[in-house]
């Protein structure tokens, strides 16, 4: 299932302006086994020890992905 999820997450393209109000396709939900999973990225410091001061500049920031059953949000 770990497997699934992660193919679900890598092929996600369901954005529309209600679910992606500001275009960043960093949050997205999907169903799977008869669960709902929800998935994110998040923007943090090089060091992971804060946020981003910018998002875009990837010298800047360490995205991190986080897959969850939205049960468990």
């Amino acid at each position: 299932m770990k497997a699934s999820a992660v193919r679900k997450t890598a092929t996600f393209d369901a954005f529309t302006q209600d679910n992606d109000p500001h275009g960043e396709h960093d949050f997205g939900s999907f169903e799977l086994a008869g669960r709902t999973f929800f998935w994110k990225i998040d923007y943090y410091d090089p060091n992971l020890e804060f946020g981003s001061e910018d998002p875009g500049d990837p010298t800047k920031t360490t995205r991190v992905l986080t897959i969850m059953l939205a049960d468990e949000y």
